[in-house]
Order: C-alpha cells, then structure tokens, then sequence
C-alpha cells in the first residue's frame, strides 16, 4: 500500500513510468537521484574508495540488427595522441633525430570511417558479440569500490573501447575521491597511456599479468633494471644498454656489438646488436615496465585486490542484468492488464 494500490487495483502501464523518464522529468533527474544515493551511502560509511574497480558491461539495444545505414563520419582523435607526439618529438630532439610529422598516419584533416547507424536508435551501436553474433548495444562504463558500491557511470554506445571511455570514469571518481590509491582494471584497461595517468596521479593501477611472448631461451622483461637516473636499462648478464632513439612504439634501448640477439615482447634484433624496449609508447609509461610491473597481478597484493573483481564489479554487473530483467518481465505482466493479485 506504499504507492497507494491494493492487491486487486490496476496499476498504470508499465510504459507510463519510462514515459515520464523521456518526456516529463529533466534529463539530470536520474543522475540527480544516484548523487542523493551515494552520498548517503558516503555519510553512513558504507563507500571505502581506496581501491577502486573499472570495468564496461554491454546492454542489448532495442534496436532491429536489420535496420541500418552506413555512414561517413571524421575520425575522432584520441585525447593523448597530441601529447605522445610533442613528448616523442621531445625525446627525439634531444637525440639528435628528426621529429615526426603531425600527419604521418592520418590523410589531410584526419580522414574519414565508415560507421554503423541503427536507423531505430541512431544513439547505439554496433557491438560484434562473440565470433558471429553482431547487435547493437549500448556499454555502461563503471567504477565501484571493494563493496560494490557504484561510484561512477559513464554510458556509451555499444562500439566505444572500453580504454577510450575509462578517462570519463576515472576523471569522475577520482576527482571526487581523492584517497583512492589502486585502480584495479582488466586486461581492455592495459594501455600506455592508462599507466601514465595512474601513475602520474600517485596512484597504482592493478592489471592482469600477460604471459612473455619473448622467445625461449631469452631474457624476460623483468628480469632486466631500469635506471631512472641514467635512463639506462641493465640485462641479466650486466651489460649496460642505453637510450638510442624514441618512436611511437617506445623508447630503444641498444648494446651493439653483442653477439646473442635479444627479443622482448615481440622486438627482433640484429644479429650482433641487443635491443630492448620498454612496453608500449615509452612516454606514456613513464616508470617503466621493470618498475611499474610491481604493480601489477604477478605480486601478491595484485593478485589479491584483481581476485576482488569478481565479487565487486562483476556482480554489479551480474546484479543489475539480473534485476533489470525481471523488472522488465514484471512490468509487462502488470502492465498488460493483469492485476496484481492475478498476475
């Protein structure tokens, strides 16, 4: 009798609500209602934020798969791209090498791509769902702490990456919860520039532990040492290798004159020179591979916090689906006429 209706009075259709969503409330409204949520939660310590947990679920878009269009749209530059540039250029200055040119893998003005439009829901997209399944969806970007309390949402359509949208989510939570010290995120999370602004922040990103491509017999990343202060890297046997050049790919760290090659992480060399690379874009990981893989899932404190993941964002997740579906079962036995006490 809360919302004034017996057992045996009709309720409204259950279109009349979400009706009342689009057309008559603001569209603040919902995010109006989980502020006032959350912060109660906050006011009653039930939010511990200092381990936060980053992850993306996708939503089946009622959109028919059929009803489509293709359409030319600019590409969209991603946020850090200007930066990488001046930084490697920076680099490559100091080593005497040309910098690189502003369009050097784009066409004039950025080009163009071709990009899926539902003609129904213009707003989705299309999300390729295992090796053949293709709808269109929407993803929900979310960040929630150890309790699986959600502190941030971020939707997107279906087709937007999960590290292109993390920037919203992480700018969200940490700008409002300063003490969060790890950022526990999956292996979609496991870019250069997800590292850097961690770091850069003081802040330790937790990631999945990838298994070393590097072929048998050589060196692994970690077994070699970093040198801030001199910027040079150190293998195994002692041979010092220093910084030779910058590309987009990383920083390159050579010894010449070595007579057993070394490959990491997929980098072939000379037959009589050694090169190393660090992982990625080298300005985007700031602390290296050898000093940020402490960091990650191969420490104890890694594995225990990303073990959380299934208890805290995933069942969120789990949760949500699960409640968004019998919500919707129910609303429509309701709203087509049943009552209550019948239905």
């Amino acid at each position: 009798m809360v919302l004034g209706y017996s057992l045996l009075d009709r309720i409204p259709h259950f279109a009349t609500v979400s009706y009342a969503f689009c057309k008559r409330f603001p569209s603040e409204l919902p995010a109006e209602i989980f502020e006032h949520i959350l912060n109660k939660a906050i006011n009653n310590r039930a939010v511990d934020p200092s381990a936060v947990f980053i992850d993306g679920t996708h939503i089946k878009a009622s959109a028919n798969k059929k009803k489509f269009q293709k359409e030319q749209v600019a590409k969209t530059a991603k946020i850090y791209e200007e930066q990488l540039r001046k930084e490697v250029n920076a680099e490559r200055a100091e080593l005497g090498k040309p910098p690189f040119d502003d369009d050097d893998n784009e066409p004039k003005g950025g080009g163009t791509a071709e990009k899926t439009v539902s003609t129904t829901d213009p707003d989705c997209g299309m999300f390729v769902k295992g090796e053949h399944e293709r709808q269109f969806a929407y993803e929900a970007h979310t960040a929630c702490d150890k309790n699986g309390m959600v502190l941030a949402v971020e939707v997107t359509a279906g087709n937007v990456s999960d590290s292109v949208a993390w920037d919203a989510v992480y700018d969200k939570v940490t700008g409002r919860f300063d003490e969060a010290q790890f950022i526990v995120m999956d292996a979609g999370y496991k870019t250069p520039w997800i590292a850097k602004k961690t770091l850069d922040d003081s802040r330790i990103p937790i990631l999945p532990y990838t298994q070393s491509k590097t072929a048998k017999g050589h060196f692994r990343p970690w077994e070699y040492k970093y040198d801030v202060v001199t910027d040079s890297v150190t293998c195994p046997h002692g041979k010092t290798l220093r910084h030779t050049t910058t590309d987009r790919d990383g920083r390159e760290y050579t010894e010449a004159h070595r007579l057993n090659a070394v490959a990491v992480r997929g980098v072939r060399n000379a037959e009589r020179t050694k090169k190393v690379k660090k992982d990625g874009a080298a300005p985007y990981m700031v602390r290296s591979i050898w000093t940020w893989w402490s960091s990650s899932t191969k420490t104890e404190r890694g594995k225990a916090l990303y073990a959380k993941r299934k208890e805290s964002i995933e069942r969120v997740f789990g949760d949500a689906k699960e409640k968004t579906r019998y919500a919707l079962y129910a609303s429509q036995r309701l709203g087509s006429g049943h009552k209550l006490g019948h239905a």
